[in-house]
């Protein structure tokens, strides 16, 4: 395994913008911490994002999870670019003449999917630890290890989704047309979702019943939206008559479905790689 991981990444090394694009998507989850300097004051109006609890421990863990999933696209990039670039550069065919099997070959892409998850997840972790530590009014050993299972779907979603990117860098070939038919399913599913909701199913939650069990949506699900949980806007919420009952919990039915997509797509991965004439 330590050897076809490391072919993997001396590949993406070696490609400039893959290169680029990694270091690009560490830096911006480090900006994360910048949202601790965002304040200024109009007036009576004092707005100080830190000293709204965002940075509060166990909350800590749902905001920034939820906020670095939305930089995985730079990865995802990295992971089609990958694929293409075999196919482009006949990496591919060198590396099977070489005596790597098409097996191997699927393993050592997962391997490194999983990589960029674990790296991405271990290092949210720590930035979160360490903000946490500093703007955080709980400091508390149980109070800081609470909602930890966020950091388990925050991996689980990254790794689900860079297993579809990767599914479809094998399927379509071309990175610009992989990214293409990733935004094409992505309006598909909230399509569906649409006529489900307003058309089929208006006055009963089946549409979501069904939703959940669509791949994008899965991994949407891992980790819900956090902002109304803060205690500022319950309070306005509350004071504008809108009450929220929102189960912010990680849904472990959830990461069951998206484990099951991600071997889905690493399975026909794999079919697709041994069915094709290389």
């Amino acid at each position: 395994m330590k050897r076809l991981l490391s072919i993997e990444l001396q590949k993406i090394w070696m490609n400039k913008a893959s290169k680029i694009l990694t270091l690009t998507y560490f830096i911006l989850l480090s900006f994360i911490a910048l949202i601790a300097s965002i304040k200024f004051d109009v007036g009576p109006f004092k707005f100080h994002l830190a000293e709204m609890g965002i940075f509060n421990f166990p909350f800590i863990w749902h905001f920034n999870t939820y906020i670095a999933a939305w930089l995985k696209f730079f990865l995802a990039i990295v992971i089609v670019s990958m694929m293409a670039n075999e196919y482009s550069y006949g990496t591919l065919k060198q590396n099977l003449i070489d005596g790597l099997s098409k097996k191997e070959f699927i393993l050592s892409k997962f391997l490194t999917v999983v990589l960029f998850a674990f790296c991405s997840t271990i290092f949210v972790f720590v930035m979160s630890l360490i903000l946490g530590l500093v703007f955080s009014s709980y400091n508390e050993l149980d109070v800081i290890l609470m909602d930890l299972d966020y950091l388990l779907a925050f991996f689980v979603k990254l790794t689900g989704f860079f297993s579809f990117c990767l599914f479809l860098g094998i399927l379509v070939k071309r990175s610009a047309f992989a990214l293409g038919f990733l935004l094409v399913w992505s309006i598909a599913e909230g399509i569906i979702k649409g006529i489900l909701k307003f058309k089929i199913f208006p006055e009963s939650n089946t549409d979501e019943y069904i939703m959940q069990f669509l791949p994008l949506e899965s991994m949407s699900n891992l980790i819900i939206e956090p902002f109304s949980r803060l205690s500022v806007v319950k309070n306005i919420g509350t004071q504008i008559g809108i009450e929220t009952d929102i189960n912010y919990s990680v849904n472990y039915s959830a990461v069951l479905i998206v484990l099951i997509w991600t071997f889905l797509f690493i399975y026909f991965s794999y079919k697709l790689l041994k069915n094709k004439d290389l």
